[in-house]
C-alpha cells in the first residue's frame, strides 16, 4: 500500500508482441490521464472510473455504480495532494488495483472496498466514517487490508499486519483478494525504490503472498507476481530466460499446429470446443528449463481446450486420446477431484506428428474463470440469504479451507511476532496440500472447522504425518494420541499421508499422556510443532498452562496440556497407583505396560508427571545410567489386581493364514479390548505379533496368556520389556 512509482523496466509484458501493451495497461494509461483532470463526472460517473466501470459491467451486467462513484470521490478527495514516487496523483494506486479486481470479476462490495483500503491508513478518513457511509461490510474489508503503525508496533509491524490480515481472511477472503491486487500494483511499480528495499519485499511477496495466491486460487496474480519476484530476485536467470523466450519469437510453433488439427477433429465429433495456445509465464518457462535440461517450441506454452459442460470435458479427452497418442504419465483427472483450492480441470498431454508433446488443459469456461481468478470469482460467499446485514462484529462462519484453519488456529497460540513470522513462512512454503478423511468426533467434542460436508475431512501439506493429523483434528487434546489406522491398517504416528487416506487415530484414556521428543521429527506442520515444543518445554512438575478459552456455553474447557482434575483422571493411573510425590499425577509406561503384582518403580517427568515402569524394564537401567533419581509408587489396594489396566504383549509364532484372526478372537473370548496391534513381517516362517491391550482386571493377565499360547501355531507370549529368551527365536 506504499506509494511506489512506475518502473519503466517492467519485466510484466517482457515476451508478448512489440507495441501492443496488454488491455490492462491501456485501461491503467486511461486511469492515471483521468486522474490527473480530477474527480469531474460525466453522466454522473467520474471519467477515471470510466474503464474500471466498463470491466466491472462485462462480469456483473446488472452492477450498481452509485456506490462505486461515490467511494472513488471520497478516495479521491482524501487522497488529494498526495503524490506517488512517479509524480503521479496517489489516486490512480486505488484505481489500478480496483481494475486489476474489476477484471477479475470482482463484485461491488469488493471494489468499493479497493478503492478506499489506504484511505484510513494514509488520510483523515477514520473507519467509523467509512462505516457510517458504505456499511459494515465494506468497512470490515478496508480494516482487514489496513497496516498497523510502525510508530506503536517497532519491527514486530509487519508481521503483526499480516496476523490481523489472516485472521480477518478467515472470515472474509475478500480482504486478502484485495490485499493481494494491492501488492501486484506495487510490485508492477517498484522499480524507483532502492534495491535494498526492492529485494525486502519481493522476498516477502515471494514468502507469503504467492503462496496465499496460490492458495486462494487467484493464478492470475500468482503467475504475474512470481515473474516479477523472479526479476528482482534472481535477474541473470530472468534475463536468460526472457531471452530464450524471444529467440523463439521468430519460429514456427508447434503447437499452433497441433491446435489446429484438434480444433478439426473436436468439430468432426460434434463437440463445441474453444482451443487455445496458453503460453507460459516465464518462471513457468524457466521450471521446465530446469526439469528438461532442454527445451523445444512445445515446452514455451500448453493447449486450452473450454467447453460448456463438465461431461464435454472427457468427450474432449476421449477425441484427442484416440486421435493423437497420449502420454499416460501426464494423465491427472482435477475435475473428479478438485485441488484443495478450487482448480478443476483435467491434465493430459498428446504428441504430435513430429514427435512434439503438447501439454493439454480441459475445462469448463466456468472453470476456467475459476482457475484464474479463484476466490475471487466466487463473489460474496458470505452474503446473508436475506438480504441483511451480517450482524456487527459477528461475522458469518464460511466452510473454511483446511490450511486456513490450521494458521488461524495456530497463530492464536504463537503471540510472539517472530515466532509467528518464521512459522508462518514455512507453512506457506508447503507447495501440495492433501486431504485426508478421519473417523470419529474431535477430542473433547470439539467442531472440527476445517471438515467438509462428510464432518472428517483435513487438508494437510504433503508429507504430513499421523502427529500433524492427529493436532489438526484434536488440537493440544493429541498429546494423547498412541497410534493410528491407516486405511484401516495400523500404523505408526510418523507414518507419511497421503491424499484420500482414511484415517483413526487411536487415543490413550490417559489425560496424563504427552508426546515424546521423537514426535518433533514427524511433525511437519507448525501447529503440530508448536504444540509439542510446549509440551516438551514445561519444567517436572512445573506451573499450570494458561486458562483453556471457555465452551460454548461460556464453562471453561480444559486444555488438552492442562493437569487433570481429580475426576478427570483415568482409573488406570490414579486409581491403581501411587507415587510419593504429593499431587503427582500416575502414568503406566507404554514401554512395559506394568499391572499389578508387577513390581514397580517411577520417575518424575515434565508436567508434574511420575511415569511408572515395571522394575526389570530396560528404560529403568538406562535412567539410572544417567543419574534419575527414582520415585517411590506402589500399587493402590495392595495389589489385588482389582482395577483396569493396560498391558502389551509379543506373540511369537509360526506365519499361516489367520492368525491374526485366531489370536484377536482369543483375546475377545477373554474379555480384553484391542488399544494397537502391530504385525512384523516373517523371517524364516516365523513372526511376531505385538498387542497394546486394554483389560478390565489386572488379575485377567495370566488367563488372557495362556489362551494366546493355546492358539494353534503361536509358542511364546511376553511381556513387552521382558528380555526375550533365545527359546523364542528358534522353537
Amino acid at each position: 500500500m506504499s506509494a511506489e512509482a512506475t518502473n519503466p523496466g517492467n519485466p510484466e509484458a517482457a515476451g508478448r508482441k512489440r507495441g501492443r501493451p496488454r488491455p490492462a495497461l491501456r485501461g491503467l494509461r486511461r486511469i492515471g490521464r483521468a486522474a490527473l483532470l480530477g474527480p469531474t463526472p460525466r453522466d454522473g460517473l467520474p471519467d477515471a472510473l470510466e474503464h474500471v466501470a466498463k470491466v466491472h459491467r462485462r462480469h456483473h451486467p446488472d452492477a450498481g455504480l452509485h456506490i462505486l462513484s461515490k467511494a472513488y470521490q471520497l478516495a479521491e478527495s482524501s487522497h488529494r495532494g498526495q503524490l506517488r514516487k512517479s509524480g503521479e496523483p496517489y489516486i490512480t494506486h486505488p484505481l489500478a488495483v480496483t481494475l486489476i479486481l474489476a477484471e477479475l470479476g470482482a463484485e461491488t462490495t469488493t471494489l468499493t472496498a479497493s478503492l478506499l483500503h489506504d484511505t484510513v491508513e494514509d488520510t483523515e478518513v477514520t473507519l467509523d466514517q467509512v462505516r457510517a457511509e458504505f456499511g459494515a461490510e465494506v468497512c470490515y474489508l478496508v480494516d482487514g487490508v489496513t497496516k498497523l503503525e510502525k510508530v506503536d508496533y517497532g519491527a514486530a509491524a509487519e508481521p503483526e499486519t499480516f496476523r490481523k490480515m489472516l485472521v480477518a481472511t478467515g472470515s472474509d477472503v475478500r480482504v486478502m483478494s484485495i490485499k493481494l491486487a494491492d501488492r501486484l500494483h506495487n510490485m508492477r511499480t517498484l522499480g524507483v525504490m532502492r534495491p535494498e528495499k526492492q529485494v525486502r519485499i519481493a522476498k516477502v511477496t515471494r514468502d507469503v503472498l504467492i503462496p496465499l495466491a496460490e492458495r486462494l486460487g487467484v493464478q492470475a496474480l500468482k503467475t504475474e507476481l512470481e515473474d516479477l519476484v523472479f526479476a528482482i530476485l534472481h535477474p541473470e536467470e530472468y534475463a536468460t530466460t526472457r531471452r530464450l523466450v524471444r529467440s523463439y519469437a521468430g519460429r514456427p510453433d508447434p503447437l499452433a499446429a497441433i491446435a489446429e488439427r484438434a480444433r478439426t477433429i473436436l468439430a468432426d465429433a460434434g463437440i463445441d470446443a474453444e482451443v487455445l495456445v496458453r503460453p507460459r509465464h516465464f518462471v513457468s518457462v524457466h521450471r521446465v528449463l530446469l526439469a528438461r535440461g532442454q527445451l523445444t517450441g512445445a515446452d514455451l506454452g500448453r493447449l486450452l481446450v473450454l467447453v460448456a459442460e463438465d461431461a464435454d470435458c472427457y468427450a474432449v479427452l476421449g477425441e484427442l486420446h484416440t486421435c493423437f497418442t497420449p502420454v499416460v504419465s501426464e494423465f491427472k483427472d482435477f475435475i473428479a477431484a478438485p485441488k484443495f483450492n478450487l482448480y478443476q480441470s483435467l491434465h493430459t498431454a498428446v504428441s504430435g506428428e513430429a514427435g512434439e508433446i503438447a501439454e493439454t488443459l480441459i475445462r469448463t469456461h466456468q472453470m476456467h474463470r475459476v482457475a484464474e481468478a479463484g476466490v475471487i470469482a466466487l463473489g460474496n460467499p458470505y452474503a446473508p440469504t436475506d438480504g441483511a446485514d451480517a450482524p456487527e462484529g459477528e461475522r458469518a462462519d464460511p466452510t473454511r479451507p483446511g490450511w486456513l484453519d490450521r494458521l488461524l488456529e495456530w497463530q492464536r497460540t504463537t503471540p510472539d511476532p517472530d515466532t509467528f513470522w518464521t512459522s508462518l513462512r514455512d507453512d506457506l512454503a508447503q507447495d501440495r496440500e492433501i486431504t485426508v478423511f478421519c473417523t470419529g468426533a474431535p477430542a473433547g467434542g470439539v467442531p472440527d472447522r476445517s471438515a467438509g460436508p462428510a464432518g472428517g475431512a483435513i487438508g494437510l501439506p504433503a508429507g504430513a504425518s499421523c502427529v500433524d493429523a492427529a493436532y489438526a483434528r484434536h488440537g493440544e487434546a493429541a498429546h494423547c494420541c498412541i497410534g493410528a489406522r491407516v486405511n484401516g491398517r495400523l500404523a505408526t504416528l510418523g507414518t507419511v499421508l497421503h491424499d484420500g487416506d482414511s484415517l483413526d487415530l487411536l487415543m490413550a484414556p490417559d489425560s496424563a499422556a504427552g508426546p515424546s521428543p521423537e514426535w518433533l521429527d514427524h511433525a511437519r506442520t507448525p501447529a503440530a510443532r508448536l504444540a509439542i515444543s510446549r509440551w516438551l518445554a514445561r519444567p517436572p512438575g512445573g506451573g499450570e498452562p494458561p486458562a483453556a478459552p471457555a465452551g460454548r456455553g461460556g464453562e471453561r474447557r480444559r486444555a488438552p496440556g492442562d493437569r487433570p482434575t481429580e475426576p478427570d483422571r483415568e482409573a488406570a493411573a490414579s486409581g491403581l497407583a501411587v507415587a510419593d510425590l504429593p499431587g503427582a499425577t500416575v502414568r503406566l509406561a507404554g514401554c512395559c505396560t506394568p499391572v499389578p503384582p508387577d513390581t514397580v518403580t517411577g520417575f518424575a517427568v515434565r508436567g508434574g508427571t511420575v511415569t511408572v515402569h515395571r522394575a526389570l524394564c530396560p528404560a529403568v537401567a538406562r535412567m539410572a545410567a544417567m543419574g534419575r533419581q527414582p520415585v517411590g509408587v506402589r500399587w493402590r489396594g495392595a495389589g489385588k489386581g482389582g482395577h483396569g489396566c493396560r498391558v502389551t504383549l509379543l506373540a511369537e509364532a509360526f506365519s499361516r493364514p489367520h492368525l491374526l484372526a485366531d489370536l484377536t478372537e482369543a483375546i475377545a473370548a477373554e474379555g480384553a479390548a484391542v488399544v494397537s496391534a502391530a504385525v512384523e513381517p516373517p523371517h524364516e516362517q516365523l513372526v511376531r505379533h505385538t498387542y497394546t491391550l486394554h483389560l478390565p482386571n489386572a488379575a485377567g493377565l495370566p488367563s488372557l496368556m495362556r489362551a494366546m499360547r493355546q492358539v494353534p501355531g503361536v509358542f511364546d507370549v511376553l511381556r513387552a520389556g521382558r528380555p526375550r529368551p533365545a527359546a523364542a527365536i528358534r522353537p
